[in-house]
């Protein structure tokens, strides 16, 4: 039996997904009609972008499950319309790209590389950094992407923690959760890394009360969602030098507009959003190997929970 696949993502999308698409799916064993265009009512699954212009799922009846592209379904998940399965993206090449961009920055910072890639100036500065174990890290988050990254933090040497809001156990990392343990994780953060998925919990966690928790001189590392962090709060500890530096890859809106201070602040390092892309050959096996468990009757991989948001 052949199974209708809707994919309901921007035009450009289609382009890099169709031939990986089509690949994992026959790997897979699954007979598929993939297309950008099937009546709603004859729907089976639905590939989908939060930035789609799908936004009404009441006439897609006969739909198992809505198979989500990006990591993050913040903009999708309270779709009040949207009452079948839904899964987000979790993907070998998600977790590998996060995990590069958060060691290198981390090391970045941790090394004090910007001293000699700006340049001394003549002047012989031996500034020696501490090894990994004397410097403390903070992961905010310990799902899929929080937990890799922790644990490569940890196999550096680094001293880590992780916070989640709920316990968590992740090999190799202090692990804290809950309202004191997020003063405690904040305590110790030399580097603090935002991996959390955006819900009403978290927004705005590192207000300006927590930012002051932090060491003196921290660094913030935010690859996570922008809005975890209140931008003038960020500034104003920026400013003071209660927070030494900020590497951002998420913002509140995106692309960054031209005139938003953190492009011109000295302490601030803005990347494009990059940290974590999908790639279409990784994530195509992941949509596959739902749709297989779907048409199999088993359960689906990385469903969200409504209740939680992610």
């Amino acid at each position: 039996m052949t199974v209708n696949i809707l994919f309901a993502a921007k035009p450009d999308s289609w382009a890099a997904y169709e031939a990986p698409l089509t690949t994992a799916l026959a790997e897979a064993g699954v007979a598929a009609h993939l297309s950008r265009d099937i009546a709603p009512d004859q729907v089976d699954y639905i590939v989908y972008a939060p930035n789609s212009t799908v936004q009404d799922f009441t006439p897609y009846t006969r739909c198992k499950a809505v198979l989500n592209l990006w990591a993050g379904v913040e903009h999708v998940v309270g779709n009040t319309t949207l009452t079948q399965p839904l899964a987000r993206m979790v993907d070998h090449g998600l977790t590998q790209g996060m995990m590069e961009w958060v060691t290198g920055h981390a090391l970045r910072h941790h090394l004090g590389m910007d001293r000699h890639i700006h340049g001394l100036n003549g002047a012989w500065d031996k500034h020696v950094p501490p090894l990994a174990e004397d410097r403390h890290v903070t992961v905010l988050g310990l799902g899929a992407l929080g937990s890799a990254c922790a644990q490569a933090m940890a196999g550096l040497g680094f001293n880590v923690t992780g916070w989640s809001r709920s316990p968590r156990a992740v090999n190799g990392v202090r692990c804290l959760h809950g309202d004191e343990g997020l003063v405690q994780a904040l305590s110790t953060a030399e580097i603090a890394v935002l991996l959390l998925p955006l819900t009403a919990a978290t927004e705005n966690l590192l207000d300006a009360d927590r930012l002051a928790l932090l060491p003196r001189g921290a660094v913030i590392l935010n690859p996570g969602r922008g809005a975890l962090i209140d931008d003038a709060a960020l500034l104003a500890a920026l400013d003071s030098g209660q927070i030494g530096h900020a590497t951002l890859d998420v913002f509140r809106v995106e692309p960054l507009p031209s005139d938003h201070p953190f492009w011109a602040h000295p302490s601030v390092t803005v990347t494009p959003h990059i940290a974590s892309e999908t790639r279409p050959a990784s994530a195509s096996r992941v949509i596959a190997e739902n749709v297989r468990r779907g048409e199999a009757g088993e359960p689906f991989l990385h469903l969200v929970d409504r209740k939680l948001g992610y």
